[in-house]
Order: structure tokens, then sequence, then C-alpha cells
């Protein structure tokens, strides 16, 4: 699955995880396409830009993020403040394009030291959202159990998967016949007014050489 996500990865082992920088009312929105049902973990830290060191620095504490998604619908599901360090989680309902957005919460330029403000996002959808180890201490699994859970918990992902591909397959279906249907009652009409004004200028010709008295 190629999202912005993935496109805008920038040196970091993590899938899925990338930073950018914002200003201090700027918006940065991703869109991450996730199929119905599916769990998506997003995890982030901020840094400040400090001129005397020339380097990012941890950010203080009353520095926050604002974090919002919306579905595909664009229907809100998700719309909280953090601190500079947080995670959210959701579940979506509506397979497709889900878009998340931050911004910081500051409106004083003092937190900015130079305008800059570096955010480190790593988003984790499906069966990367589960922490196994931790499933394993808690129900007490062997380490054959707990990959036949992974196993399983992969195989319920591409399922989801698979269904999601359908669902675009059919939407991109019903947008193409649309399409189709459209051109061709374009291309009636266009038809239809070429012989509308073929038979008009016929008859303007008509009149013009029966004025003239040379028919």
């Amino acid at each position: 699955r190629k999202t912005l996500l993935s496109v805008l990865t920038q040196g970091v082992n993590t899938p899925g995880a990338l930073y950018f920088h914002i200003g201090e009312t700027e918006k940065k929105c991703f869109i991450e396409e996730i199929p119905d049902e599916t769990m998506v973990i997003g995890k982030y830290r901020t840094q400040l830009w400090d001129k005397q060191t020339t380097s990012f620095l941890p950010s203080t504490p009353g520095l926050g993020m604002h974090v919002e998604i919306k579905d595909p619908d664009t229907k809100i599901i998700l719309s909280r403040q953090y601190g500079s360090d947080g995670r959210f989680t959701f579940t979506s309902h509506t397979p497709g394009e889900h878009q998340i957005c931050l911004h910081s919460n500051s409106t004083k330029m003092a937190l900015f030291a130079g305008g800059k403000l570096r955010v480190h996002l790593d988003i984790q959808v499906g069966e990367h959202t589960n922490n196994y180890p931790e499933i394993a201490a808690k129900d007490k699994l062997t380490e054959l159990q707990l990959r036949v859970r992974q196993l399983l918990d992969q195989v319920e992902q591409i399922q989801k998967e698979q269904n999601y591909q359908r669902f675009r397959e059919e939407r991109f279906r019903m947008t193409s016949e649309s399409t189709n249907q459209r051109v061709l009652w374009w291309s009636i009409a266009q038809t239809f007014i070429l012989i509308i004004t073929g038979i008009w200028q016929m008859r303007h010709l008509k009149s013009f050489f029966e004025a003239k008295k040379l028919v």
C-alpha cells in the first residue's frame, strides 16, 4: 500500500515513519488508505529549533500538538489536544482515504526559536499495532503459539486489504461506467446539434437562393 506517509519517509527505519517541519500556525495533513475495521496507532514527538546550538532540541512541556482525523466522508472521528510527545489511536469504520492532520497549539512566537518545529511521526496500521511480546506475556503463549497468532493476524489483515481493493475496484468501475455514459450522451447531443445545424443551413440557403430568384 503506497500512501503519502510512505512517500514522505525520510531516513527512518520504522515503516510508515517520517519527520516534517511546520510553522506556528501551519497545519500538516497526510493521507492514509485504510481498510474498514482496522486499528491505527500514531506516535509522535516534537523538537524545537535552537539558534544558539543550531540544532533541534526536545520540545518544552508547554508545547503541544492538536491531532485531527477525518474519515473518507470527511467526518471527524478524532480531534484532541496532546502534549509535545503523544500517542493517538483510532479504528476505521469506513474503507478509504483517511486524513491525519497535526498542528501546534502554540500562540506565542517565543516558543518557536527561529520559527521551526520538527515533528517525528510514526503510523502503524493493522497487525503492526499489536505488541506481541506483551500479548505473549499476558496470555502465557509459547513461541509457536505466538507465531501462529501473528500469522492469523496477518491473514486477517490481508483479507481486509483484499476487501478494500475490491471496494476500490467497484468504485472505479462505477466511475468509469458513469463517465462512459456521459461521453455517449454528449456524443449523441453533438450529433443532434450537427443535424439541426445542417438542416437550418440548408433551409437558410434555399431561402437565400429563392430570394435571389436563382432557383
